[in-house]
């Protein structure tokens, strides 16, 4: 009988829901484990769990080693099915509301030491057209902390070498506008004035980074150079562009940026996802703060009063 319904769930996800391969797989994993926790208790039916056998599960669950992200998708699973079982008239009652979802835990970003990032822009060889592009995207992802997509879309005409700055476009086609610094602009110049027009088909297209058949890069093409520049850097770290991002803001915090103006580069919406920032750099803010403040300042020696 427990089997039963957990075969007419995954029809279910996978007919009336259009759930992923992925996702279908990873509920009637979770959903099966808890029909063998049942089956453990001598549960028979769906209508026989009570409140008695999901505290128990969740006791369970607790004893097993996984993050707090898989047990948050372990009780969406439970949710979704136990839903499911009521509509189906397998229970009397949803026990999903009895699952309360776990907070997820706060992943902080891995960023690069300047040191790294120093190796990182060395490591594309200029002297070829590859790696003359290589070398502006890289470059320009520091500088900027764009996102890859916002990367691999610009154009010519999202550089203005006169005013320093890169036109992007983010999430929800919102503009903005980022500063650039010389190094940033110094290898974009040379891309566009030299590499660039060694490039088939360049003026075909206003897209600024291209590949050598004249088009221009995918994601997956990028993220496929940053992994295999970070193996010649020599960076033991997982290495992705969204690190180089992270590097970005963290460095820019590091040095007393404000955070507001952080935001604004990064196209975050809400301060708050900005402000993850804050929290690696806790004693070097610290002591920002020590040395800043006027009340924060040990007292001179002075003569007793």
């Amino acid at each position: 009988m427990l089997e039963k319904a957990i075969d007419d769930y995954i029809v279910y996800l996978t007919v009336e829901k259009g759930a992923s391969r992925n996702t279908i797989e990873a509920y009637s994993n979770d959903v099966r484990k808890l029909a063998d926790y049942l089956s453990g208790e001598k549960v028979v039916s769906w209508n026989q769990v009570d409140s008695y056998h999901i505290r128990g599960y969740l006791a369970h669950m607790q004893q097993e080693a996984v993050t707090n992200t898989t047990r948050a998708r372990n009780v969406a699973a439970l949710k979704s099915f136990f839903r499911f079982l009521y509509l189906e008239k397998y229970t009397d009652s949803n026990l999903g509301e009895l699952l309360d979802t776990p907070r997820k835990e706060k992943v902080l970003p891995k960023y690069l030491t300047l040191e790294e990032v120093e190796q990182l822009l060395d490591a594309p060889d200029v002297t070829t057209p590859n790696g003359c592009r290589d070398k502006a995207m890289l470059e320009l992802l520091y500088a900027t902390g764009l996102r890859v997509t916002e990367l691999i879309t610009l154009r010519l005409q999202d550089i203005s070498f006169e005013m320093a700055y890169v036109r992007c476009f983010g999430k929800g086609a919102k503009e903005r506008v980022i500063p650039l610094g010389r190094y940033a602009l110094e290898a974009l110049e040379h891309y566009i004035n030299v590499c660039r027009p060694k490039v088939a088909n360049c003026w075909q297209t206003d897209i600024l980074f291209l590949n050598k058949s004249g088009k221009g890069l995918t994601r997956q093409g990028f993220w496929k150079l940053i992994k295999k520049y970070g193996r010649e850097a020599g960076i033991t770290a997982d290495l992705t562009p969204h690190v180089l991002r992270h590097s970005f803001a963290t460095h820019l915090l590091s040095n007393g940026a404000d955070l507001r103006a952080i935001q604004e580069m990064l196209g975050h919406a809400d301060i708050a996802t900005t402000q993850i920032y804050t929290h690696l750099l806790g004693d070097q803010m610290l002591e920002v703060y020590q040395n800043a403040h006027p009340r924060a300042k040990a007292p001179k020696d002075g003569p007793d009063q």
